[in-house]
């Protein structure tokens, strides 16, 4: 255990984690260079594409006669939970500031959930060579967040390389090797009997469910029979190993290391994020002295999700493909949260709880990509606590579920408390968008001299869609935010329905703010207006509340020319064409032909508007 060490990098969005851990990989030698690709953690074509951390990715690296165990974590906020799962496995973390861009929202919030873990912190100024860069400057600001001294900060570059050899051996001399917290066992090595904690976990098409693990106590070679505390679940070793990045077999992971252990379980709900593994028929096990009870290993806190969306498969006959997917993609997303749902305009789905847009986003693409499913997503809502007149309290997660006005006594929204980070000359460009949504001024921080925090108290609903493109907009895209959970607060909220010819679509009714229905709805149905395709006959797009029409637009029939044949002779020939056009369409819409099908990306358009 003495020459392991195991620590993860954390960071604000792009502010360079996969290109510097690309430089350590090379470094150290991990992987060839004929091999080696940019952002070569980022597994998935839509993390390249984007540009953005989604996954943590394990990897194992050897320098200087020592194993350095690297988790690289994402940066975007809907992706927090990666982080904190990552940090309960290692003992140290880099902290990664940009020197040009300085400390970001997210970078606070990852180095407060470091904090939390006692974890040693590693502070590096990175991409100094930008010829923005203004590494000074952000030294300054990192001495005055952390306390620390000024030689305890690295200056690097991920993509030159400069300073990573640093980085690698402030890790070495700074982060505290692996301890093991039970009495040693002749059966089980120096660390006990085995306790090794599930910090994420995949389906794999050929090898079944395959845990990745920090093992803390203990040890695990292949063939061991396994036991999971919390599931009971109890199975076979199959195969163990650390990551190369890819699945490197070496038989058996020892007391302090990370790897992984393809367990041969069959369903992916048996192998459970937060789980501990641990040797089966062995929960108790006896020393010289005492029976010492296995205890499994502290979890993690269980995700609350903040945005509510409906998932249902285009095709009703792919619901049992969609089910399939959706169990996978929960193994290696654990703050997922699904249900089953009923659409009398759908069909079967599921009601899926994420941590925000983004992460709606990522995980609607992946179920298109990975699986080939074709979606219909419904417009995402935070759940409200509705208090009936009767006594009756339920929590309403979608616009079906809204009761009617007479029955309700009051509704309560979710707030969250949110951290700007911006440059003082856009203080007021930032405020007047928070108060637009309906934010609570709390109070303002500086952090240098040029630098603010600006904390509210705000809405979740008001920052759901589109309050981060609009940050970025009013900030000319320096401005960074974070938010978390506070509470639920009193709201005057109504359901409002969409119709499109008259017939109302399920998938696009939303809760909104009762003082507020009349611009959103006029908003949706523009943009309806302007991104459905033209039908046969002319569409009527409206939006109601109760009953009442509050907004309308009409969309223009695609007119076939009837009377281009003609060439000359009496006007009411072409009027007799025109008029038998006119009466057919009529009769389309009468006879039930003129119903018309949203195209899924309306609904992301809709959300964007």
């Amino acid at each position: 255990m003495k020459n392991i060490r195991n620590f993860c990098i954390i960071a604000h969005i792009d502010h360079g984690k996969s290109t510097l851990a690309d430089r350590m990989l090379e470094i150290t030698g991990t992987i060839e260079k004929r091999k080696m690709k940019e952002q070569i953690l980022d597994r998935m074509d839509i993390e390249r594409e984007r540009g953005i951390t989604i996954k943590l990715q394990p990897v194992t690296m050897n320098y200087e006669n020592y194993i350095l165990n690297l988790i690289d974590t994402p940066g975007h906020v809907d992706f927090s939970y990666e982080v904190s799962r990552s940090l309960a496995a290692v003992e140290g973390a880099v902290l990664l500031v940009d020197a040009a861009q300085g400390i970001q929202a997210q970078t606070l919030a990852n180095l407060y959930l470091a904090i939390e873990q006692d974890l040693t912190i590693i502070p590096v100024v990175n991409k100094i060579d930008l010829a923005a860069a203004e590494p000074e400057k952000v030294k300054n600001e990192i001495i005055k967040l952390l306390g620390c001294s000024e030689n305890e900060i690295i200056y690097a570059s991920g993509k030159t390389g400069k300073g990573v050899a640093e980085i690698l051996q402030a890790v070495i001399e700074r982060v505290p090797a692996p301890k093991t917290s039970l009495q040693p066992s002749p059966s089980q090595g120096e660390g006990g009997i085995l306790r090794a904690l599930i910090f994420d976990s995949n389906y794999d098409e050929y090898k079944g469910v395959v845990a990745y693990v920090r093992v803390f106590d203990g040890g695990i070679k292949k063939g061991d029979k396994i036991k999971l505390l919390a599931a009971k679940a109890v199975s076979e070793a199959l195969d163990v190993g650390i990551f190369k990045p890819d699945y490197q077999a070496t038989g058996e992971l020892k007391t302090g290391e990370i790897g992984y252990i393809i367990t041969g379980f069959k369903e992916v709900g048996e192998c459970r994020v937060g789980d501990t593994v641990t040797i089966a028929n062995n929960r108790e096990f006896k020393t010289n002295q005492s029976r010492i009870e296995i205890k499994p290993l502290q979890g993690y806190k269980e995700v609350k999700p903040m945005v509510f969306a409906g998932i249902f498969p285009r095709e009703g006959n792919e619901f049992q493909e969609l089910r399939d997917a959706m169990k996978k993609l929960k193994l290696n997303d654990s703050a997922l949260i699904y249900e089953n749902e009923h659409s009398h305009a759908l069909g079967f789905g599921f009601r899926c709880g994420f941590l925000g847009i983004l992460h709606l986003e990522i995980f609607q693409e992946r179920l298109r990509r990975e699986y080939n499913l074709d979606l219909i997503v419904t417009v995402p809502s935070v759940a409200y606590k509705v208090y009936k007149n009767n006594g009756e309290q339920v929590v309403v997660r979608t616009p079906q579920q809204f009761p009617d006005r007479e029955l309700i006594e009051k509704t309560e929204e979710p707030w969250v408390s949110l951290d700007v980070i911006t440059p003082k000359d856009y203080v007021g460009a930032v405020m007047a968008l928070a108060q637009d949504k309906r934010g609570a001024y709390k109070n303002t921080e500086y952090i240098n001299e040029s630098r603010v925090i600006l904390h509210y108290e705000i809405p979740m609903s008001s920052i759901l869609t589109d309050f981060y493109d609009k940050i970025k907009s009013v900030s000319s895209g320096y401005a960074s935010i974070n938010y978390e959970f506070l509470g639920y607060r009193e709201v005057k909220v109504v359901k409002m329905d969409i119709l499109v010819a008259e017939e109302p679509i399920e998938s696009l009714a939303m809760i909104v703010y009762e003082d507020d229905a009349f611009k959103q709805g006029k908003e949706i149905v523009h943009t309806l207006k302007e991104n459905l395709p033209k039908q046969m006959f002319v569409l009527k797009l409206q939006a109601a509340v109760g009953g009442k029409i509050i907004a309308g637009e009409r969309l223009s029939a695609m007119r076939k020319d009837v009377t281009a044949k003609l060439y000359g002779g009496d006007v009411s020939r072409k009027r007799k064409l025109l008029d038998k056009q006119k009466k057919g369409k009529k009769k389309m819409m009468a006879s039930g032909k003129g119903s018309v099908e949203i195209p899924s990306d309306i609904f992301i358009k809709i959300l964007k508007r």
